[in-house]
């Protein structure tokens, strides 16, 4: 797993910006997917991929321990499409 830190510092020597202000970029970045998410904006990075919103409807479940039935409330989630050349990146 690569962590938000491993990212800044990489991205610190890659662009010879101290790790503090790589760091702040990672993070403004995560923000702001984060807020389009919350907007209901799809953010999109050619070449990359896609986080978009999507909403899960309500549903009926069983609890793992009792069987019994339970329902599961709506929600959103956030999902990420990778563009084909992150997807040919991954399957060589």
């Amino acid at each position: 797993m690569t962590t938000t830190t491993e990212i800044a510092d990489k991205i610190a020597a890659e662009q010879s910006l101290s790790k503090a202000q790589a760091k702040a970029i990672v993070e403004s970045v995560f923000k702001e997917i984060s807020d389009a998410a919350r907007s209901g904006t799809e953010t999109s990075f050619p070449g990359f991929g896609k986080f978009k919103v999507k909403d899960t409807p309500a549903r009926e479940g069983r609890n793992p321990s009792t069987g019994a039935a339970i329902k599961i409330a709506a929600s959103k989630k956030l999902s990420f499409t990778p563009a084909k050349a992150v997807k040919d990146a991954l399957n060589g």
